[in-house]
């Protein structure tokens, strides 16, 4: 029996969904990808906002001097929809509960970033987002290999200065790809 093959690790990219997944939560959706390994992958959606802003959040936790009250939180993926995640540049403070994702970028899932966001003190860029997109081990390089996905290397201006509207299309054309020509219709040869 063959050794499986090792996989090499998107972390840090982004996943542009393609016309194929339509009519799903990943429809239209740009994902940074936070962890990849053989175990399996984790992002969050970083271009569909929710009718929630950030004061809603806020508020949940009796917060008062909320800045950026008005940021809207987004769908980050399907899994664990009731949980919080705060995607935010990685500026050297320490959180309860953070992810290192490269020197530049950390994911938080603790209060303690909550809070300081709400009275200023926390990263000067960051995104807040319920949920994540998550894959099994085998599971995402399957999808690679159905081409549900585009990848490619992040962009930190991208995921944190673009609109979210915008996020996706510039990702690709980042690829020299317009996303607007892109069909779900695939031909076999």
């Amino acid at each position: 029996m063959a050794a499986a093959a090792q996989i090499q690790s998107l972390k840090d990219h982004f996943l542009i969904a393609m016309p194929g997944l339509s009519g799903s939560i990943f429809a239209n959706s740009l994902t940074y990808l936070c962890e990849h390994s053989e175990d399996g992958a984790m992002g969050i959606i970083v271009n569909h906002p929710l009718d929630l802003c950030w004061g809603d959040v806020y508020e949940q936790f009796d917060l008062d001097n909320a800045c950026q009250a008005d940021q809207r939180v987004l769908a980050g993926g399907p899994v664990h929809t009731d949980r919080g995640f705060i995607l935010h540049r990685n500026d050297g403070q320490r959180w309860e509960s953070s992810l290192t994702v490269t020197t530049d970028v950390a994911l938080t899932t603790s209060l303690d970033i909550i809070t300081a966001l709400a009275n200023g003190s926390g990263p000067e860029k960051s995104l807040m987002a319920l949920g994540y997109a998550g894959w099994a081990a085998g599971q995402l390089e399957e999808e690679l290999g159905d081409n549900c996905w585009l990848t490619l290397p992040s962009n930190s201006s991208i995921l944190f200065d673009v609109p979210f509207d915008r996020k996706a299309a510039m990702a690709a054309a980042t690829l020299g790809i317009d996303l607007d020509l892109l069909t779900s219709c695939a031909g076999h040869a």
